[in-house]
């Protein structure tokens, strides 16, 4: 019989609830969450809560929405929860040495890519740009330095060629949260294994930036498509025509061959809308919106925005 630890709670996204879901429904006691402060959200900006606080208000579990972390006073407040462990989901603070020694077990982290390659801040992201065609869930013990803990658990999954980052983000939280229960089982009974990573296989993935999103039509169809797809939903892809600046949301490269200029617009109707890109291959723009619009499909989007064929899509 697995005993029940007493678990503390550090997470914030949507990524972090399906780990916090599944806590509360295991044999374990979640004796407190410690997340983000309130931001503005949504068009409106308006401050509201986010996902992982709503559903510990909701199930009536002590909160800290700390500043920082680094507050003597969330030091407190976490022993004073006494946990036996502590559990990170996409938190979002480095969470300091001292803090991590409190809980007898440690604290253990869902990272949603296969360790040692991709740590950092956007591993989904930066998978899915790459074009990678797997990747996967890590349950690694938290270390003072950035994802560098020993590994408890690693499952694959593969990468849909037109899958977007959220979609396998969504994908990876619920994988996650169920091989995150199963290693807290293995370590309420003693049973746990913990593997280094090889430092020599370590890759990064660094934060995204907005400047990421301006598309080069130099690169070939199956590039842009990945980055595309990978910058979804932020800080999404976007390019300019006509002096337009244009957020590209979803695309598809087609089999066609093209010999114009990268970035030519090949056809543009109400069947939709095709460019050409820089290795010779067509690619098909699904989704697009103005500035100030909102997401239209293309056939849409240019009963609005008329674009003519031999039109370029370019930078500013």
């Amino acid at each position: 019989m697995v005993n029940a630890l007493r678990v503390a709670f550090f997470g914030t996204p949507r990524f972090a609830v399906p780990t916090l879901e599944a806590l509360l429904t295991s044999r374990h006691d979640v004796v407190g969450v410690v997340t983000q402060p309130d931001r503005p959200r949504g068009r409106g900006q308006k401050l509201t809560d986010g996902p992982v606080k709503a559903l510990a208000v909701a199930r009536g579990l002590p909160l800290r929405q700390p500043v920082t972390v680094k507050e003597p006073s969330v030091a407190d407040g976490l022993a004073a929860w006494r946990p036996d462990l502590g559990v990170v989901a996409a938190y979002g603070q480095i969470i300091p040495s001292a803090m991590l020694a409190l809980p007898r077990y440690g604290m253990i982290n869902v990272h949603p890519s296969l360790l040692p390659k991709y740590r950092g801040a956007a591993p989904v992201h930066r998978a899915v740009i790459a074009g990678d065609t797997e990747t996967g869930v890590t349950i690694m013990r938290v270390a003072a330095k950035l994802d560098s803990g020993a590994m408890f658990a690693r499952t694959a999954r593969p990468i849909g060629p037109d899958e977007t980052s959220e979609e396998l983000e969504d994908a990876l939280a619920v994988l996650g949260a169920r091989l995150l229960v199963e290693v807290v089982d293995t370590i309420a009974a003693g049973t746990a294994n913990e593997e280094p990573q090889d430092e020599h296989l370590v890759t990064y993935a660094s934060r995204l930036t907005k400047d990421e999103g301006l598309i080069d039509w130099t690169q070939p169809a199956r590039r842009i498509h990945d980055r595309v797809r990978g910058l979804y939903p932020w800080p999404h892809a976007w390019t300019f025509v006509d002096g337009r600046r244009v957020i590209v949301w979803r695309t598809a490269p087609r089999p066609e061959a093209s010999s114009a200029a990268p970035g030519t617009v090949l056809h543009a109707g109400s069947d939709g809308l095709l460019a050409a890109a820089g290795d010779g291959r067509v690619l098909a723009l699904l989704e697009l919106q103005s500035e100030g619009g909102r997401a239209l499909p293309a056939a849409d989007f240019l009963r609005g925005h008329a674009i003519q064929p031999g039109a370029r899509f370019g930078g500013p």
